[in-house]
């Protein structure tokens, strides 16, 4: 009986029926009284061409992949997913308890997640101010990063960052800052510390500017030469970070870490790829990159190991302190620290994360991807017709 059969071994084998001539496919479904399969069938194979046309991606050696969702980091479980930080450093990192109870980390009801530094308490000269640091329990080696949220922290005296680090001694499996700035700075900073044997390429096609020692571009990326700054890039949009990001409704950042290399891209809210709101995103199709590291002049895997994801909003400290004095800021960090209303502006407003991993296909691709998706039906139509046959 036609009944018995699940509806999704029907859906399956009637996605190949668009290849049948559909004389014969209307004499096999009307014995039947399954003429209503025709269109059913119809759409589903025409959604399986789309979708494959659209999210198919190479790699250089001509293999195909598709990005599928692995993790999806958002709502009212996001804190679930994420441990603590409380080291010692120039912040007063607060523990779980005390974020959530002070108001410093916690999920609305709309389901935006908020990270913020204390903007409530006055302190004395020299006392470090509060705020959060967090980082994934899982680790990553490669993917697909996307970030979308609707406000990123800025302020004198503010340093926010997201970042991925390596789960072994710093910096030899590497660190990736994919947003990172100080004070009220208007583009953001990708950045890339590692091992020694890693350099930027410098003429890569990416759209932001390498990041210069002395007046010379940096290339080398190890964190252990030039007071651990690594090697990076400045994206050229004025809409990247701070004040004009966030008035703009926020939008998202992207990392893609592969045996191809690590891009970065940014969008703000109006120009995010219809891709990656339909939740099948295709950097190819996304246009260069802010900022790139070629495998040829860094390997993407050795480099980075076991990479954790990592959030922080940090006052003063090693960048923004060491920077106050010729940021135009008022005062002195330290100073500025002290009043509670500085720092309205330092909260991280996250709507999703979600990581992306490779669904990978073997062999190699000589046609396109629409052309895969008619293969793949054409070998399910020995099978359908089967069905069909045993129908009759």
């Amino acid at each position: 009986m036609i009944s018995a059969l699940p509806l999704t071994l029907i859906l399956l084998f009637t996605t190949s029926a668009h290849s049948f001539t559909s004389t014969t496919l209307r004499a096999a479904h009307a014995r039947r009284g399954l003429l209503w399969l025709l269109p059913l069938s119809q759409l589903v194979a025409a959604q399986l061409d789309k979708r494959a046309s659209t999210t198919l991606q190479s790699f250089p050696n001509g293999s195909t992949y598709v990005w599928t969702v692995e993790d999806d980091y958002k709502g009212q479980n996001f804190f679930d997913s994420f441990a603590f930080y409380t080291g010692p450093d120039p912040t007063n990192y607060t523990n779980q308890s005390t974020a959530f109870s002070e108001g410093l980390a916690y999920v609305t009801s709309n389901n935006i997640v908020v990270m913020k530094g204390d903007n409530t308490t006055w302190l004395s000269e020299g006392e470090y101010r509060k705020s959060v640091r967090i980082s994934s329990y899982k680790q990553y080696n490669t993917g697909l990063f996307i970030l979308d949220l609707d406000m990123a922290p800025w302020g004198c005296g503010v340093w926010p960052a997201w970042w991925t680090l390596g789960g072994g001694q710093w910096p030899y499996t590497g660190e990736i800052d994919i947003i990172e700035g100080v004070h009220d700075n208007e583009h953001n900073q990708v950045t890339w510390h590692t091992g020694p044997n890693c350099n930027l390429t410098q003429n890569a096609n990416f759209t932001g500017t390498i990041v210069e020692t002395n007046g010379v571009p940096n290339l080398d990326c190890d964190g252990e030469l030039n007071y651990n700054s690594g090697c990076g890039v400045v994206e050229w949009s004025r809409a990247s970070y701070g004040p004009i990001f966030d008035s703009q409704g926020g939008g998202i950042f992207a990392m893609k870490w592969d045996v191809s290399g690590i891009g970065v891209w940014s969008f703000y809210r109006a120009a995010i790829p219809q891709d990656v709101i339909d939740g099948q995103p295709t950097p190819s199709n996304w246009g260069e990159p802010v900022a790139f590291l070629e495998p040829g002049g860094c390997n993407p895997i050795t480099n980075f190991v076991n990479h954790s994801i990592v959030f922080d909003i940090t006052f003063c400290g090693d960048w923004a302190g060491n920077s106050y004095a010729t940021s135009g800021c008022p005062g002195t960090c330290s100073g500025r620290l002290m009043d509670p209303s500085n720092f309205v502006n330092a909260s991280w407003r996250i709507n999703a994360l979600t990581v992306y991993r490779q669904q990978i296909f073997a062999g190699e691709v000589s046609a396109s991807a629409s052309s895969c998706s008619r293969n793949f039906s054409r070998a399910l139509l020995f099978f359908g017709f089967a069905l069909v046959l045993c129908l009759l």
